[in-house]
């Protein structure tokens, strides 16, 4: 395994951002491990994951100015922390985010900070995709905007689950929207990292079996 994956698996379970145990996803599915960016709570924290969005959009994207979208809640944290970094690098995107609730008074809207023009290239950066659910939403909620333009959107984890049909739920969002869909690390990544340590068997062998059902057939 490359070791920045090594490092962000560990950055991820130190921060508690990556846990083991049972929980439901946004898609209903029952699942033995939840990727939690609401768990990114410090200074420090928020600005090494902005680093590593910004190494992914660099390592794939380039130095292309994109406009980053952080759907509500927490995106809108990882399109700022991302934003940060990339200026830190030498390249100043600009970013905006959603409310949940469209703003009746004041400047009003459902969008805080940049506005995308005609054709700008829009980059959602999104916690973690089960279902594909929550880009889909994006999608919509973006629909709004004239000429909107998405052209990729970063992850932290690809789950590696089948969506609607047996592909993988990025694929099918990448073949739906005609975009490509990155993600730091993958699933299979993390069950390599968890097996390094014997005490993790337990865990590695309920997503194992998890996977065995919901796993993308690709």
């Amino acid at each position: 395994m490359e070791a920045y994956k090594r490092e962000f698996i560990k950055f991820l379970e130190d921060a508690g951002v990556l846990k083991f145990g049972d929980f439901t996803a946004k898609s209903g599915r029952k699942i033995p491990y939840f990727i939690n960016a609401g768990d990114i709570k410090t200074g420090v924290q928020i600005q090494k994951l902005g680093e590593f969005y910004a190494k992914a959009y660099l390592d794939k994207i380039g130095e292309k100015r994109s406009v980053l979208y952080g759907p509500a809640y927490k995106g809108i944290p990882i399109s700022v922390s991302a934003a940060v970094a990339l200026a830190n690098h030498g390249l100043d995107v600009p970013f905006f985010f959603n409310r949940k609730e469209e703003k009746d008074h004041g400047e009003g809207g459902v969008f805080v900070g940049y506005t995308p023009k005609q054709d700008e290239e829009i980059v959602i950066v999104e916690d973690v995709v089960t279902a594909g659910t929550a880009l889909r939403e994006s999608m919509s909620i973006l629909s709004k905007i004239d000429g909107a333009r998405v052209t990729a959107a970063f992850v932290m984890v690809d789950r590696k689950e089948k969506g609607q049909t047996e592909k993988s739920a990025i694929a099918e969002v990448g073949d739906e929207y005609g975009f490509s869909v990155y993600s730091v690390v993958d699933v299979y990544d993390i069950i390599e990292y968890l097996e390094e340590d014997d005490s993790n068997r337990e865990n590695v062998e309920r997503i194992k079996k998890y996977l065995e059902v919901n796993g993308a057939k690709e």
